[in-house]
């Protein structure tokens, strides 16, 4: 005759409440990085990559991030630079709650966004205007 197995699955109900509490914090800290997050690519718009969420050794998401493509510096066509880190400045500014490399992120694209508008500036003196 053979064996029958009977096995009952007892569930300790301090480590169910312990699997409830982490799966709350795994959705609240993913819903909270997620928000933030999309903020920057919805502002960001070509200029901005996928969102990325990391996860510690537990799988609770614990930071995230959106690649911004950084304008460079295009002396013949400084509006276009002008433009584009417009955008940047929008998209690190975008969230409720901008982080310090937020922050950061806006701060070199104004720099950038500066030396455009110089180099704009200058040039507008240099043109000819041939109805004069």
């Amino acid at each position: 005759m053979a064996g029958i197995n009977l096995f009952y699955n007892f569930t300790n109900p301090i480590e169910k409440q312990k699997e409830q509490q982490r799966d709350a914090l795994i959705k609240k800290n993913y819903d909270e990085i997620y928000a933030h997050e999309a903020a920057h690519k919805a502002a960001g718009g070509s200029l901005a990559g996928s969102i990325v969420i990391e996860r510690n050794a537990d799988g609770i998401p614990m930071a995230g991030h959106v690649d911004i493509k950084m304008p460079a510096l295009d002396s013949a066509n400084p509006q276009k630079t002008i433009n584009d880190a417009n955008t940047v400045i929008r998209s690190a500014m975008a969230p409720s709650d901008p982080s310090g490399q937020d922050f950061r992120v806006a701060a070199q694209a104004e720099s950038i966004k500066m030396q455009a508008q110089a180099i704009k500036s200058k040039d507008v003196g240099n043109k000819l205007d041939y109805n004069a």
